[in-house]
């Protein structure tokens, strides 16, 4: 049976590669949401189509409940229900505390964990209707155990922690699973700020001496939504550079 996936910030980087990935399964319907990446949004749909493989995407600013509630109105009004939810969107920043404005911070923290409580929100009543459903939400090693620098970020990623941990035991009734993945560092735009020299030093602080690609974090994704008893949890995939 057909699942139903929707992936927030779909059009770059871990986003990109988990929609792509899913979408070559004929039994999955994927819709890609996007809000400013909408060339990348539109590169990805016809290169997809090329392979004889479908997708929709769909605008909307996830930080805000209107365009988030005609987004999942939409996708509901079409196919009567949503599998799978994989909140994916998030933005970051590189600067010392001391600096960061109250924009930068309520900008980080809408991004990257109101979007999710909105948009699961908005979701979960189709999933209790349903009985059934998977929200897998992407955090970061910061989240874990924060980064210098990166406060609100690191904020905003533990708060997704929160988020997952509360809403498995809230909606496990509703037989729901709530997971997160905690990516370590991943060879995408969000880090291209790092120097060729400053990646080196960076790999050999992790145990298996690599930063990770965008499809192991996607391998997960694929497990966590097969998997029929796993909630809850915060799945670390940095190479062991947290131990």
């Amino acid at each position: 049976m057909n699942k139903v996936i929707l992936i927030t910030g779909a059009a770059r980087g871990i986003g990109r590669d988990i929609a792509e990935t899913l979408a070559k399964n004929p039994d999955n319907i994927i819709i890609a949401n996007y809000n400013k990446s909408e060339e990348q949004a539109k590169e990805m749909q016809l290169k997809l189509k090329k392979e004889n493989i479908n997708i929709e995407i769909i605008k909307a600013d996830v930080s805000k409940r209107d365009e988030v509630k005609k987004m999942i109105e939409e996708v509901l009004n079409k196919y009567k229900k949503i599998d799978v939810l994989i909140n994916n969107a998030g933005i970051s920043q590189y600067k010392l505390f001391n600096d960061i404005t109250d924009d930068d911070w309520d900008n980080i923290i809408n991004i990257n964990l109101k979007s999710a409580f909105i948009v699961s929100q908005e979701v979960v009543r189709n999933m209790i209707q349903n009985k059934s459903g998977c929200i897998i939400n992407i955090s970061s090693i910061w989240g874990v155990i924060g980064a210098s620098m990166e406060v609100a970020y690191s904020t905003s990623k533990a708060g997704v922690i929160g988020l997952t941990k509360s809403l498995a035991k809230e909606l496990g009734p509703s037989n729901i699973r709530v997971n997160a993945i905690a990516p370590g560092i991943i060879d995408t735009g969000m880090n291209a700020r790092f120097s060729e020299d400053e990646i080196n030093s960076i790999k050999e602080e992790i145990p298996l001496e690599k930063i990770g690609k965008t499809a192991d974090v996607t391998r997960c994704v694929q497990w966590l939504i097969n998997d029929e008893y796993t909630t809850g949890q915060v799945i670390s995939i940095n190479g062991g550079w947290d131990i």
